[in-house]
Formats: structure tokens, C-alpha cells, sequence
């Protein structure tokens, strides 16, 4: 099942479990997104167009972070005339998680757990970088918070608390990487002076 939804002015075709990055919504990470303004509901078997919006359809999602997009550069240049200039900017967005579609007499729900990793530590993460404890420890510690208020009103969270457990595993494993290329460049510099 899928379904059309306008947010921010754009649409979106989204289908439970995907992962979906908008225009820039309020709310901390962990918290639930509904999104009512559904224009169409379909699948294999037909699909129900709204006039202009599909009467009781809505959107249910997890937001996992807000973050700035990748930096767009602005360049003005009248030629012959010495007049040259550069701005850049970076789009506020929001990434969301789509857990569950209802509509038209049909539903769709995703019964996986939203994990609330952010994009900069995955990179930091991938590179291989030691200072991605850093990054993850207050970010861990806002997730942890948000888990403890869920539970707090009695509702059955689905947010992974493994983002909690890489937090302490990351603050306290030895920054093996960096310690290696500190190794292979002493060896180096070692080697270069002989």
C-alpha cells in the first residue's frame, strides 16, 4: 500500500517503513508525525483519488532528526565589470520514518524499530573517525530522555534505545583507528629519518 501525501508544498509517495526527508517540521527526534493531508491511497488493486483530499487517510511517522541538507552554492558574476559574488546555504530538513498508512478502508503498519542514529555520526562512523563519541553523547542523552518520556506515559515505545547502548559503547571503546594512524605515522617519520 502507498500513498500520496503534501507537505511543505511538495509531495510524496510513501509506503510504511521509508524513510522520508521534508522540509524542516518541529518536534524532537522520537517524536510521532502525522501527516492528514493525503491525496491519494493505492495499491495493487486500484487507487482512491481525493477531491482534493482523501477523506479520513492519514500518515503516521517517527521524526529521527533535523538536520541542514547539503550546502548549495550562490554565484553572481557581470563580466568586465569586476563584480563577483559567492553565498552558500544550507535547507533546514527534517527526516521522518513512515511507520503506518490508513485510508480508504485500507492500512499499512511497519512493525520495525525506528533508530534515531543521526546522518553525522553515521558518517563519522563510516570515515572511521575517533571523535564520533563526541558527537553521539548528547545526542544519545536527548534520545534517552525522549525514550524515559514515552515510557513515562504508559505508551509502548518503538524507538531502539540501541541508540543509548552505541553511545556508551563508542564513549568507552579505545579509539583504535586513531591510535593506528598515529603508529603508522611515527613509524613513517622513524623510517624517513634513517
Amino acid at each position: 500500500m502507498y500513498a500520496v501525501i503534501k507537505t511543505g508544498g511538495k509531495q510524496y509517495r510513501v509506503q510504511a517503513g521509508d524513510l522520508l526527508v521534508v522540509e524542516k517540521l518541529e518536534g524532537a527526534p522520537g517524536a510521532d508525525v502525522m501527516f492528514d493531508q493525503v491525496l491519494m491511497v493505492g495499491d495493487e488493486a486500484g487507487a482512491t483519488v481525493g477531491a482534493p483530499l482523501v477523506d479520513g487517510a492519514s500518515v503516521t511517522g517517527t521524526l529521527v532528526e533535523t538536520r541542514k541538507g547539503e550546502k548549495v552554492k550562490i554565484f553572481k558574476k557581470i563580466r568586465r565589470q569586476g563584480y563577483r559574488r559567492t553565498r552558500g546555504h544550507r535547507q533546514p530538513e527534517t527526516v521522518i520514518r513512515v511507520t503506518g498508512l490508513s485510508g480508504a478502508g485500507k492500512s499499512a503498519k511497519w512493525d520495525g524499530t525506528v533508530d534515531l542514529t543521526p546522518k553525522a555520526v553515521l558518517d563519522a562512523r563510516a570515515r572511521g573517525l575517533g571523535d564520533a563519541a563526541a558527537l553521539l553523547t548528547p545526542i544519545a542523552a536527548e534520545a534517552a530522555a525522549v525514550v524515559a518520556e514515552v515510557k513515562g506515559k504508559g505508551k509502548a515505545p518503538k524507538i531502539a534505545a540501541t541508540v543509548v547502548e552505541h553511545a556508551d559503547a563508542v564513549a568507552d571503546a579505545p579509539k583504535k583507528a586513531t591510535r593506528a594512524k598515529k603508529k603508522t605515522d611515527e613509524a613513517a617519520a622513524e623510517g624517513g629519518e634513517a
